[in-house]
């Protein structure tokens, strides 16, 4: 079944703006909330070593995500205002338990 043509863009910036937050953002936000959640949680070797499967999982679900927004740069916004708030809990983090 096509999809609706109400509901496609034309606009090839919001195309643009669409793929790259779902490839490239969606993989930031992705590989920081692993991070974060190595350091936060009491066995980083379990969550680095399930990362390895989770993190397509993750990744495949953010790049579905930008597609729902009607604006493409909006998504980039909300990626990258997750990927500072996540940069901060690693920042933190690496302060609690240092791994490296």
């Amino acid at each position: 079944m096509p999809a609706n043509s109400k509901y496609l863009t034309t606009n090839p910036w919001q195309q643009f703006a669409k793929i790259s937050a779902g490839i490239v953002g969606g993989y930031i936000v992705t590989s920081l909330v692993h991070i974060a959640l190595a350091l936060w949680l009491p066995n980083p070797k379990i969550v680095l070593a399930t990362s390895i499967y989770t993190i397509f999982i993750v990744w495949g679900a953010l790049m579905i995500v930008p597609f729902l927004f009607k604006n493409g740069w909006l998504v980039w916004l909300v990626y990258l205002g997750l990927s500072l708030l996540l940069a901060l809990a690693i920042y933190f983090g690496k302060l609690n338990s240092p791994l490296i």
